[in-house]
């Protein structure tokens, strides 16, 4: 039996927690479930949205299931999400991004994988005001860190058999910060032969997603390109209502959607669970039960694909429960 952490979350999230632990469930797997409470109510309750107790849970259990938490902007607490990457040392945040049927979107046959540096840039979150009228943020980009997330994308390329893996940068301007992230992946890339290797600069690579996304396979790049390129790719599949995350370290990984914790339907059983679900697929492949994560991408893509379970954002008429119950009902018939 494996435990695993499980934190709801914010505004829908407990919904989509409660849709992803159905559908893990009736994929027979054998998982124990070790709550734990983070974001708003803890910040309501204990002060703090990230109580030392959550990280404790994540270092004991080794793996956790998290839903949406809510990010203030522009002022209160910084995000839950990048602290429980930094702190826990989340190098690694993995995007797939791949065409369902079922989903309308101009864009056919796409089959991505953002990997995303998940530590430092500028989400180490280093800035101060230089007087009234001025702020400054700082870019950090390190050999070492550069080096873990590149090696991460060309093994993942090798394990999953992907040909290619290109590193996004904007070295042509920042010549010194991804000046170094280019150098670091150009040497890396020597080292897997049988995976070709190329680069593009950002706001190129932007505009080749969205006109011959088809050519690309594996996409590696430092936090804030990654954070902006991989939303660009989920659009490309339908929304960021179908697009899974990990954030995955030498020893934790932490798996999660990545839409927003949309606060306004909290409650209303209306939003689609497809995220939060094929992010636990993720998880179950981390835990070594890929027959399991299989499934329950085979069960989800044939609900969306016969289209009558689905919620509203996919043409149907169900809600977030009863799409997570179809999606189990499937899984049984597996």
């Amino acid at each position: 039996m494996t435990t695993v952490t499980l934190i709801r979350g914010d505004g829908v999230g407990p919904e989509l927690a409660a849709a992803a632990v159905t559908v893990i469930e009736a994929a027979a797997v054998d998982i124990t479930w070790e709550e734990a409470v983070a974001g708003q109510e803890a910040l309501e309750k204990e002060g703090t949205p990230l109580p030392p107790r959550v990280l404790d849970s994540i270092r004991k259990n080794r793996v956790a299931l998290k839903g949406p938490i809510t990010t203030p902007i522009g002022s209160g607490f910084r995000s839950v999400n990048v602290a429980l990457r930094r702190e826990l040392n989340l190098y690694a945040n993995l995007r797939p991004a791949r065409s369902m049927a079922g989903i309308k979107t101009p864009f056919k046959e796409i089959d991505l994988v953002v990997v995303r540096e998940n530590t430092e840039d500028l989400y180490a979150g280093i800035e101060h005001r230089v007087g009234p009228d001025a702020a400054e943020s700082i870019k950090i980009i390190t050999r070492q860190a550069s080096e873990k997330i590149v090696r991460f994308a060309f093994d993942y390329a090798r394990k999953h058999n992907r040909s290619k893996v290109t590193a996004v940068h904007k070295a042509n301007i920042l010549k010194l910060s991804d000046g170094l992230f280019l150098e670091v992946a150009r040497q890396v890339a020597g080292d897997y032969p049988e995976i070709e290797f190329e680069d593009r600069i950002v706001d190129n690579m932007s505009m080749q997603l969205v006109q011959k996304p088809q050519n690309y396979d594996v996409l590696v790049m430092p936090n804030l390109y990654g954070d902006i390129l991989s939303d660009i790719c989920a659009g490309l599949v339908g929304g960021l209502g179908v697009a899974p995350g990990a954030n995955i370290g030498e020893e934790l990984a932490l798996f999660e959607p990545v839409h927003g914790s949309a606060p306004k339907y909290a409650g209303k059983n209306r939003v689609n669970p497809t995220a939060m679900i094929l992010s636990a697929a993720l998880m179950l492949d981390h835990l070594g039960e890929g027959e399991a994560a299989s499934r329950v991408r085979k069960a989800t893509e044939a609900v969306i694909r016969e289209g009558k379970r689905v919620t509203y954002d996919l043409g149907g008429t169900a809600g977030t429960a009863e799409m997570a119950a179809a999606i189990a009902d499937h899984l049984k018939q597996l």
